[in-house]
């Protein structure tokens, strides 16, 4: 790949911190080597070596979406300062193909004692912006925070989300070439983070976007490829969907810590594309017709995820209880969902649930037994086989390729172990004619236009 091509390029990128026991210790340091080596002996060391990021490589094109994923002290962060050139590396190089603006941690960026006003100024003078360029731009900053009067006040009087509203807006009007977002958008209320979530769909179609979040649902809605830190290390990457399911496997792990041990359930082959369209041979008497139809394919046989070896999924199915077709479903229908498993070993609170996800990795809707065994325990002895029967309304999904994850745990809501993790365990095909709204709908039943005279 022509760096033409390139927006980011890492090599050997590496950081180092001297962590100093006392205070004297960092004085201590600064003329003792010197001093000893003077004399003829070997430098002594008053510090230790802290390494934030150790050899991290990677590529990022022009015009892609990159997530970034990894527990706390990870190196992310300062990854992010060094590619926006806030930090200095202690080796490797970063090589960059553009303005980059960037919205790292809370506080990162704007003089407290300064107005909102003063700190546009500032922080979009930094991006390379003229004073003309600026007063030109100005309005449409204020309005896009929408923090009133506050932007006359200084930062230093700013509530957590007045300041990301600030933020934001400048790095949304400074033309970047690629944008850089780390987590603070978790602060900002629903509309204001609806309002960025729409500007950031807008950029990815010309510009590159470097997302970093704990929330794996949104790195997969968002990102084609994503990158996995761990200890200051690159630990995988791949398609955000793969890096994302890893990772959430990992995590679990770390918290169940001895208590249960996760194994991989690998698959080599690859789902299948979509269903033909068919036509339903019961048609329901909708205001609408949808024209739609979804097949549903086992998947079981296949699928990916982790198991501990104290139960196991067996199978996942959807049954179509309206009338109608089986194997074909419209939207509106009732249909019953059945997770069956069987135990290897005790379950003192055995929970059997499922989760429909989109093509982007977003939960559409899903449920699982709590509801029924917090008023009726039921504990399973080894060897037994237990089934999870869900019945509900099927809604109407626009046009794509949906999957059912399914899951077997011990535990409560609170506290678990998910003994078998299944992702991919049915695929549903929907096909439609016509235009759908929304990630699901529902059958209108009445749907027209009036004139009325007032």
């Amino acid at each position: 790949m022509s760096f033409d091509e390139t927006a980011i390029k890492v090599e050997n990128l590496s950081k180092c911190y001297q962590i100093y026991n006392k205070p004297h210790d960092r004085l201590k340091q600064s003329l003792f080597p010197r001093l000893q080596a003077l004399i003829g002996k070997a430098p002594q060391q008053y510090f230790r070596e802290f390494w934030a990021l150790r050899d991290v490589s990677f590529e990022i094109k022009k015009g892609e979406t990159v997530g970034i994923v990894g527990r706390n002290g990870s190196g992310k962060s300062t990854l992010l300062q060094m590619i926006c050139g806030t930090l200095n590396p202690s080796g490797g190089t970063i090589k960059i193909n553009g303005r980059v603006a960037a919205l790292l941690e809370l506080g990162a960026g704007f003089n407290p004692e300064f107005t909102g006003r003063e700190n546009v100024y500032m922080a979009a003078t930094l991006y390379g912006l003229t004073r003309p360029q600026i007063d030109k731009r100005f309005e449409r900053i204020a309005a896009f925070a929408d923090i009133g009067e506050f932007i006359e006040q200084p930062v230093k009087t700013y509530s957590s989300g007045m300041y990301v509203r600030l933020a934001f807006a400048v790095i949304a009007h400074v033309d970047a070439d690629i944008l850089v977002v780390d987590e603070a958008l978790a602060v900002g209320d629903a509309v204001f983070t609806q309002k960025c979530m729409r500007f950031i769909r807008e950029f990815q179609k010309h510009g590159t976007l470097l997302f970093v979040s704990h929330d794996t649902g949104a790195v997969q809605n968002l990102c084609e490829s994503a990158i996995w830190l761990s200890h200051g290390q690159v630990r995988m990457t791949g398609t955000s969907k793969e890096v994302s399911e890893t990772y959430l496997q990992f995590t679990l792990q770390e918290v169940y810590g001895e208590e249960a041990k996760l194994i991989s359930v690998a698959s080599d082959q690859t789902v299948g594309g979509p269903a033909s369209e068919t036509s339903p041979e019961d048609p329901h008497t909708l205001a609408v017709d949808y024209g739609a139809v979804a097949k549903v394919r086992d998947n079981t046989a296949v699928a990916t995820g982790w198991k501990t070896g104290q139960a196991e999924i067996q199978s996942v199915s959807l049954t179509k209880l309206s009338a109608g077709q089986q194997g074909i479903y419209e939207g509106g229908e009732r249909v019953r969902m059945t997770v069956r498993a069987k135990a290897h070993g005790p379950l003192e609170k055995p929970i059997l649930g499922f989760l429909i996800r989109d093509r982007l990795g977003q939960d559409l809707f899903g449920e699982n037994t709590l509801p029924f065994t917090d008023r009726t325990p039921i504990r399973v002895k080894p060897g037994a086989t237990f089934e999870g029967v869900f019945e509900f309304r099927l809604p109407m999904l626009p046009n794509g390729q949906y999957a059912v994850m399914a899951s077997v745990a011990d535990g409560d809501c609170y506290e678990n172990i998910q003994h078998h993790w299944m992702h991919d365990a049915l695929i549903v095909n929907v096909a439609s004619s016509k235009i759908r709204y929304g990630l699901v709908g529902i059958p209108f039943e009445r749907v027209e236009l009036k004139v009325t005279n007032d």
